[in-house]
């Protein structure tokens, strides 16, 4: 049977991703008992630092029954120069899953490309597919899925608005993204959701989140954009998830944010904290969505 990796979410079908969803909410749930990564072990390249990623990872594999290793850009060769195919057929021979976290999508891709076990994008600056899988098991959870519902996004359109742009392309949702001119997510990602479903770029951020069952953000400078801070605290001025913008949406909508959360700048503490937030639920789900995923790519389960 060949491999499976898990890149971006259109690596899933939209059966794929409810199998996927069934499966975790039956471990969420607790009567879940099988123990599909007995005897193996999933490697973890880090190159930038984590925790919901890392800790997921590595709790979701010890109760799966598997072993995660830890391996930091000092901690291995890759640091040092070592070509990522080499680190990908070394990896091979020892390990049985390989999930990454890391800046340049097309390292992933390589690594995926040379690897004979599965890969698992855990973040890179192009997409975070496994926090967006994790966001939309909480809307399934929340406002009782997606079918006929909207998703509204506010602020940068990064890696993570751009796994929505993917969720929203796989699984038919409405989503509206709020960005400043020139922050804009992919254009080929949009591309590929407008093709498939109703999405929409505006810097209205009132028309973005008009009836929305969904209102997520995120910081505004993420991990790696530091030296552009000054710059795009003046870019994003005005797009802060507010209590009287929350007002604007469905009365049961609710409220994500992928975290480390920047409360004051890209969401008001009102809001974060509120009675509409679901933003520690979603990161809880990050445990139970990824032991689902390692259970299908590396355990071969099927719901």
């Amino acid at each position: 049977m060949p491999k499976r990796d898990f890149l971006a979410i259109p690596d899933f079908s939209k059966d794929q991703i409810l199998q996927l969803f069934e499966l975790a909410q039956r471990m969420k749930r607790g009567p879940y008992r099988d123990r599909p990564l007995a005897g193996k072990t999933l490697a973890m390249i880090f190159t930038k630092s984590s925790t919901r990623t890392r800790v997921s990872f590595e709790v979701g594999a010890y109760q799966l029954g598997g072993h995660a290793l830890f391996l930091s850009s000092r901690d291995i060769q890759i640091g040092r120069g070592e070509p990522i195919k080499d680190t990908a057929r070394v990896l091979s021979r020892y390990v049985d899953g390989i999930m990454i976290r890391t800046f340049a999508h097309s390292d992933v891709e390589e690594l995926a490309r040379y690897a004979t076990v599965p890969v698992i994008n855990g973040l890179t600056d192009l997409l975070h597919p496994c926090q967006v899988l994790a966001d939309v098991l909480t809307m399934r959870e929340h406002v009782g899925g997606w079918e006929g519902k909207t998703v509204a996004w506010i602020g940068d359109g990064n890696n993570v608005a751009n796994s929505w742009l993917n969720a929203a392309g796989v699984l038919g949702f409405e989503l509206r993204l709020a960005c400043p001119e020139g922050y804009e997510p992919n254009r080929t990602i949009f591309d590929f959701a407008k093709a498939r479903t109703k999405v929409s770029i505006t810097e209205d951020l009132e028309s973005a989140v008009r009836g929305a069952h969904v209102v997520n953000t995120d910081v505004w400078a993420s991990m790696g954009q530091e030296g552009e801070t000054e710059q795009r605290m003046l870019a994003f001025k005005g797009y802060q998830v507010s209590p009287e913008l929350m007002r604007l949406a469905d009365p049961k909508a609710i409220f994500l944010h992928c975290l480390p959360a920047h409360r004051g700048e890209e969401v008001a503490e009102s809001v974060f904290e509120g009675k509409q937030s679901r933003v520690f639920d979603q990161a809880e789900n990050r445990l139970h969505v990824q032991k689902a995923l390692m259970a299908m790519v590396m355990g071969g389960t099927q719901e």
